[in-house]
């Protein structure tokens, strides 16, 4: 079965150069093109596509806001996002919008097949560059959220301590300027390095110092 296709891109030369890629595509028909979000828009109230390559940027209604227009009208719409190298900004709201996945515009046509295959089996497809973004930034949100959990599970006893550690005191001196033992000083280290999952007090130290936890 055919997939029909509409591109959306406000580049006149980038359009032809999809078109003559996809002129080469097995079992695919291009129905049409639009140069902005306005005309796509008005154009699906004459025909329905299977699969939208929309551009991100472009003048007027951009790729976000069409993509996201477009499904409230027609949720079974497959956009696949199109930007260029370095715009890797618009990800996280194109797929927000609903889009269901993401190319970059130097495509060559074994990727363009690839893409369309996914998509024409209800997958999304990303670029590798744009795969190892994501990966990448799913991987730092997830350590950011482990580090904060590791900065809100310190008291205010055991950051003294780490502040007062920081400054070169020894468990005995600290113990004097809390009053307590350096027993019990010992135990709050031995729990910060716990819940840190750090392996000794100067590594304990830099974390607590890159996360503004003590002053330098």
């Amino acid at each position: 079965m055919k997939q029909k296709i509409i591109i959306v891109d406000d580049h006149f030369i980038f359009r032809n150069g999809l078109k003559d890629l996809l002129a080469d595509v097995p079992n695919v028909e291009l129905i049409g093109e639009a140069s902005s979000g306005e005309e796509f828009l008005a154009m699906l109230e004459k025909q329905m596509p299977d699969i939208v390559f929309m551009d991100i940027k472009m003048p007027g209604l951009n790729g976000i806001d069409t993509t996201r227009q477009a499904l409230e009208k027609h949720p079974d719409l497959k956009i696949l996002a199109l930007s260029m190298f370095g715009e890797n900004e618009y990800v996280e709201e194109m797929l927000q919008a609903g889009a269901l996945g993401y190319l970059l515009k130097n495509i060559g046509k074994d990727e363009l097949v690839k893409a369309i295959d996914n998509l024409a089996q209800e997958k999304g497809y990303f670029s590798d560059e744009i795969l190892v973004m994501v990966t990448r930034k799913v991987f730092n949100a997830k350590q950011s959220s482990k580090e904060q959990n590791i900065l809100d599970s310190f008291t205010k006893r055991e950051l003294e301590i780490l502040q007062l550690v920081s400054q070169g005191h020894s468990n005995a001196d600290i113990g004097e300027k809390l009053s307590i033992s350096p027993r019990t000083v010992g135990g709050h280290r031995n729990n910060m390095l716990s819940k840190s999952g750090l392996k000794n007090t100067a590594a304990l130290v830099s974390f607590a110092l890159k996360n503004k936890m003590i002053k330098p």
